[in-house]
């Protein structure tokens, strides 16, 4: 199958939008790959799978979803017969029943997670310090700068919900796990991984890969494709 005939659609994570796969989507592109970040409101998990599936329909051909982070809920409850893999980098899986809350919170925290709390307005954001102590605490500066400016809340309705059958079950997943990840900690990441059954590519990255080793995403999302597709 020809790169025209694959399509990619990116789902970003909470306290983020579509610009943090800034550094993955040129070299996908480039291959020929047709490639979307779909816009997540981040209002509740319906509303973001909404989102995802209405940029699946608008996408030609067979796609290759990837989920960052909290979007990994979100991209297991897709239905679209369009999507022939799934790539979770550093994300988060929750299981029929099962809410992303309690897979996040499944195990201690690292010692440097930021304390999460709705704010007046009941949405939840992540304080500027935490971009820079377990966010991303690999990134330079600059990089620091544009994700806190562009960060946008996450609502409760998010990850309180429980889930219905993940779409992992019955599509091949690949899991790039985040060794140095201070949000969601590889004992976590491991426990999903290994219950999906999923391909593990381990790297000794932080929480937010798609801007600090943006190779490393893209070599797991060219690794699906290939396996998973053809091509």
């Amino acid at each position: 199958m020809s790169a025209k005939e694959v399509s990619i659609v990116l789902a970003h994570g909470a306290w983020a939008d579509g610009s943090s796969w800034a550094k993955v989507i040129p070299p996908l592109a480039a291959e020929g790959f047709k490639v979307t970040a779909a816009p997540l409101p981040l209002t509740s998990l319906a509303d973001d799978t909404a989102a995802v599936e209405r940029t699946i329909e608008r996408t030609p051909g067979s796609v290759v979803l990837a989920g960052h982070a909290y979007a990994g809920a979100v991209i297991a409850a897709v239905r679209h017969d369009k999507v022939k893999a799934l790539v979770y980098i550093t994300a988060l899986a929750a299981d029929e029943g099962e809410t992303v809350a309690d897979v996040f919170y499944r195990n201690q925290p690292h010692p440097l997670a930021p304390k999460l709390a709705p704010d007046k307005n009941g949405l939840i954001y992540l304080p500027e310090e935490a971009f820079a102590t377990a966010f991303a605490q690999n990134a330079t500066a600059n990089e620091l700068a544009v994700l806190f400016s562009v960060q946008r809340p996450i609502s409760p309705a998010c990850i309180s919900v429980p889930v219905s059958r993940p779409l992992w079950k019955d599509r091949p997943a690949w899991f790039l796990m985040a060794e140095e990840d201070r949000m969601i900690i590889c004992a976590t990441q491991r426990f999903m991984a290994d219950r999906m059954r999923a391909k593990v590519r381990s790297q000794p990255v932080d929480h937010a890969p798609i801007v600090t080793a943006p190779e490393a995403v893209v070599e797991i999302i060219r690794e699906a494709i290939s396996e998973a597709i053809g091509g």
